[in-house]
């Protein structure tokens, strides 16, 4: 009984410790928001003048790098109206001059930026290392791409054909309408587009036929056996002498037997034209030939097959 008389005793003496007068917690209250408020005056203020001190520097480097980056980009139209003028003047093909025109501009607006970003404080080494390491791993994943752009720049230097040749390469034919980076786009006789890669073009053989400015024309014209030759040829031969557009050099038109056949004699005609009248003279002649010869007794002949009927 005494034990726990004692005990209570002491929790009552531990509440009254606990238990602060209602002055003395109000005057802790106001120290402590005093103390708090002489804190926050001091450190809002050194606070406000080191904000607007870093403000106006950083305003400062922000006005450098657009100015920078606005000068920048006035020398690149410079330089790139230079470059125009003097591919103008000297002719410089077109899809080599947008080739280069468009590197300059690329290599120098990235110039241009890493200046501007550079004047910020920005460490731009970092940032190279990160794009050379990108670089890497998108020239990785790109490896087709990066042999296209490689074709690209190949035939544009070496230009084995133009804008406006007519040519064939990996199985297509068609005029080049343009020789872009990565590939090169041909419209077809009936006016299809057609994009062909440039790295297969660069390594494979192109059938240009548009460059040569000469071309000849070749024929096969098939007679019936017992024809007379000589005539055939002298009819021909009348027929190509009588069209301007036949050409006496590097060679006269020629009229041989090529092939004696199972069911006809071929002829081979050759003939040189200029390069632009080339289909002209071609269908032409065909037309004609096929309209006079047999006016000189001449005939076509067509396969045929006799059939001998035995009776027993």
């Amino acid at each position: 009984m005494i034990t726990l008389l004692q005990t209570d005793e002491v929790a009552v003496e531990q509440m009254k410790q606990m238990i602060v007068p209602d002055s003395v917690q109000k005057a802790q209250l106001a120290q402590a928001i005093n103390e708090i408020s002489h804190l926050k005056e001091v450190d809002f203020q050194s606070l406000i003048s080191t904000f607007a001190e870093e403000a106006i520097w950083v305003l400062l480097k922000i006005a450098l790098a657009l100015a920078i980056y606005m000068v920048g980009k006035w020398v690149t139209n410079w330089v790139l109206r230079i470059m125009d003028r003097a591919f103008a003047r000297h002719s410089v093909d077109v899809s080599l001059a947008k080739f280069l025109r468009g590197l300059v501009r690329i290599v120098m607006i990235i110039l241009v930026v890493l200046a501007a970003v550079q004047t910020l404080g920005v460490n731009t080494t970092s940032f190279i290392a990160i794009f050379a390491s990108a670089g890497v791993a998108v020239g990785m994943a790109l490896s087709g791409t990066l042999q296209n752009f490689a074709g690209g720049v190949i035939l544009l230097l070496l230009r084995p054909y133009r804008v406006g040749d007519f040519i064939c390469a990996q199985g297509q034919s068609g005029t080049v309408e343009e020789i872009g980076i990565f590939s090169t786009k041909l419209r077809t006789g009936d006016n299809r587009i057609i994009y062909v890669p440039n790295s297969g073009i660069s390594t494979s053989i192109v059938d240009n036929y548009s460059q040569p400015e000469l071309r000849r024309v070749d024929w096969t014209v098939t007679i019936s056996y017992g024809d007379d030759v000589d005539v055939a040829r002298e009819a021909i031969l009348e027929m190509l002498g009588a069209d301007a557009r036949v050409l006496r050099t590097p060679a006269e038109p020629v009229v041989v037997v090529s092939n004696l056949g199972d069911s006809a004699v071929e002829l081979k005609v050759r003939a040189w034209t200029a390069n632009d009248n080339y289909w002209g003279l071609f269908f032409d002649m065909n037309e004609l030939m096929y309209k006079e010869l047999p006016k000189r007794g001449i005939n076509f002949p067509f396969p045929q097959m006799d059939v001998h009927v035995k009776q027993n």
